[in-house]
């Protein structure tokens, strides 16, 4: 079912530059209100991501056959940290390094019910903690609450079983499904972004009870299909992910924060992981699937803090397309409108069709 949503999704896509109307998920325009008519980002369609990207490794662990989150490591360098989705899988999160190779395995006593996302965040002592997100819900909604793992991250890479705090959370508009986590690094707020097609961002309250549940405010809408989400290491931007490309949002002032604009990933299979890179000026994204490649994917200078070009610019490194050159590619509006029309008559009928077989599935 989910790749059938998957492929629907892309045909609605796929007729034009944007989505059209009636299936807009509300990405602020220009002048920061969601929803209004304006320039926003258009919505990526995937494949054709910004110049510079390339693999950065593959998974060698023929156990990481499912990849469906990656953050990386505070502690340890070049480290970052994977973990498998639902499925005939161990609840266990897996440290590799920068040539996919494994170096330790965490096997957590808890439950796998459907694991989509990983973020490594100072916990509430101060000190680097992991937080699994037990947010899927393949029933579109059934469970009434959720549940994020988090426990200090190793202070030694190897092997080794852990008892994680168990924090229960719950939408404040019911139950959905979701596989997006992010943490702000500024105030260790936790969020989530539904996976929908008109999606919404959620935040936690300020301080997670470990005794009680914990719930979600919807704050702001989301992309269609988001599959990730991840902070900067400041807090000053933040990246949502769909299976076809991202939506990075300034947050200097606090989230939700301004769409900054939007562009493709490069193609895969299932793409559903997204992370910055320690020093901020690219992004990790993986996708499912054995030997899965994980891409760096430069970031042009229009999503780059004043500190992050910087930092690009010494290390002699691609950031992609400029502002200047991403304005002369958007096409002709008018020619753009057509298409538009005729994808909406389209996506009408397949959404009608996905959510007739999802009601008998």
């Amino acid at each position: 079912m989910r790749r059938l949503l998957a492929l629907a999704a892309a045909v609605v896509l796929a007729p034009g530059p944007a989505l059209p109307a009636w299936a807009d998920t509300d990405v602020p325009d220009e002048t920061g209100e969601p929803g209004e008519p304006g320039e926003g980002p258009n919505y990526p369609r995937g494949g054709e991501p910004p110049e510079g990207s390339e693999t950065a490794f593959e998974f060698q662990d023929p156990l990481v056959s499912e990849s469906s989150g990656i953050a990386p490591s505070l502690r340890h360098e070049g480290v970052w940290w994977t973990h498998n989705d639902s499925g005939l899988h161990e609840p266990r999160v897996y440290a590799v390094d920068e040539d996919g190779e494994t170096l330790a395995t965490l096997t957590l006593n808890v439950e796998l019910r459907d694991w989509e996302a990983v973020t490594v965040a100072e916990g509430p002592d101060g000190k680097p903690q992991i937080h699994i997100g037990d947010i899927g819900d393949n029933f579109g909604g059934g469970w009434p609450d959720i549940r994020v793992y988090r426990f200090p991250e190793p202070e030694t890479l190897a092997d080794a079983a852990i008892d994680p705090t168990a924090l229960t959370l719950a939408y404040e508009d019911g139950g959905r499904d979701a596989e997006s986590m992010m943490i702000d690094p500024r105030d260790g707020r936790l969020y989530l972004a539904s996976k929908e097609f008109s999606g919404g961002l959620y935040a936690a309250p300020e301080e997670l009870d470990p005794e009680g549940e914990n719930v979600l405010e919807r704050i702001e809408s989301a992309p269609l299909f988001a599959t990730d989400a991840a902070f900067h290491p400041d807090g000053t931007r933040y990246v949502i992910r769909t299976y076809w490309g991202a939506t990075v949002y300034d947050s200097t002032d606090g989230v939700p924060g301004d769409a900054i604009g939007s562009f493709d990933l490069p193609e895969m299979d299932q793409g559903e992981s997204i992370a910055f890179t320690p020093d901020g000026t690219a992004l990790m994204a993986g996708t499912e699937g054995e030997h899965a490649p994980v891409w760096r994917v430069p970031l042009a200078d229009e999503f780059l803090s004043e500190e992050d070009a910087e930092l690009a610019a010494g290390d002699g490194e691609e950031t992609g397309a400029s502002p200047e050159e991403a304005e002369s590619g958007d096409g002709d509006d008018d020619s753009a409108l057509g298409l538009i029309a005729g994808g909406a008559v389209v996506a009408g009928v397949l959404i009608a069709a996905v959510l007739w077989l999802a009601r008998r599935s």
